[in-house]
């Protein structure tokens, strides 16, 4: 186990835990991969910008920010995941400094980044609010939040709702992550201290899979909410063949039968007041 540099409560814990287990990286990279490099864009990321990646994962999106020339801090509440982005930059000859850190505690100044990103990142923060309040505090006024989220009614969005019975009650208060998929809750969250905001529903091609049954094969080996659904009904065979076939057929519906998906997100650029 990689050590932690930082205490959390039980809730962030268990989440820390949950995006441990699988091999998450391997998902980003050969699944989700075009997702940074689509948010670098839409932020116009350019050489020089101060530029904070939070919920960073192994750096979809700090690695192609870096490439830019930008000054990219990336952070994330995983220490498995930011050892694998601090070897992947490092392998790459960029400059990207990596930082352990909970969204709704970020250890940044007011007003210290041009830019902040997050790429289907802090979306699983289980309390919006405070993270949107981080977000905002940490971006100087005229600079640019940039995030990509999943939306509520595509095909991610549509997993975490399918698999709600298979997994524990959510913390109280919390709100459900395909939330930060929906424009509006967007703009209650950041409310009065943004000067515009841009939001686009665009749509990730994936050709990983050739069925429903290979999703779920693969999402139950490697992608860490997934893999604790399963963990939570591992004791019960009849609840297990209920998640195989609840993802199979959710997976088929959405296309893998046919050996295409189109995953819907939401892409949101916000410039601070």
């Amino acid at each position: 186990m990689t050590e932690s540099s930082i205490t959390l409560d039980p809730i962030k814990s268990k989440h820390r835990a949950i995006w441990a287990l699988g091999d998450y990286d391997r998902v980003s990279v050969e699944v989700v991969g075009g997702l940074g490099p689509a948010l670098v864009e839409a932020a116009d990321i350019r050489p020089g910008d101060r530029v904070l990646d939070v919920a960073a994962g192994s750096g979809n999106a700090s690695l192609p920010a870096a490439a830019r020339g930008a000054c990219v801090v990336a952070t994330d509440l995983t220490p498995e995941l930011i050892e694998t982005g601090r070897q992947r930059s490092a392998t790459r000859g960029l400059a990207v400094d990596w930082k352990e850190a909970d969204a709704q505690y970020l250890p940044f100044g007011d007003d210290e980044f041009d830019v902040t990103l997050s790429c289907v990142g802090v979306m699983f923060a289980p309390f919006h609010q405070p993270v949107a309040d981080e977000l905002l505090r940490v971006t100087r006024s005229g600079g640019r939040i940039a995030m990509i989220n999943w939306t509520p009614e595509g095909f991610i969005g549509q997993m975490f709702a399918a698999m709600k019975p298979f997994v524990p009650a959510p913390p109280p208060g919390s709100t459900p992550g395909p939330r930060w998929g929906a424009v509006d809750h967007v703009r209650e969250l950041f409310g009065d201290r943004i000067a515009g905001l841009r939001a686009e529903r665009r749509l990730l091609p994936v050709d990983r899979f050739t069925s429903g049954a290979d999703f779920r094969d693969y999402f139950a080996t490697h992608y860490g909410p997934t893999l604790a659904a399963y963990r939570n009904v591992a004791d019960d065979p009849d609840l297990t063949a209920a998640l195989d076939g609840t993802l199979i057929e959710l997976a088929n519906d959405h296309g893998a039968v046919d050996g295409h998906m189109d995953w819907e997100y939401l892409l949101v650029v916000a410039e601070v007041a």
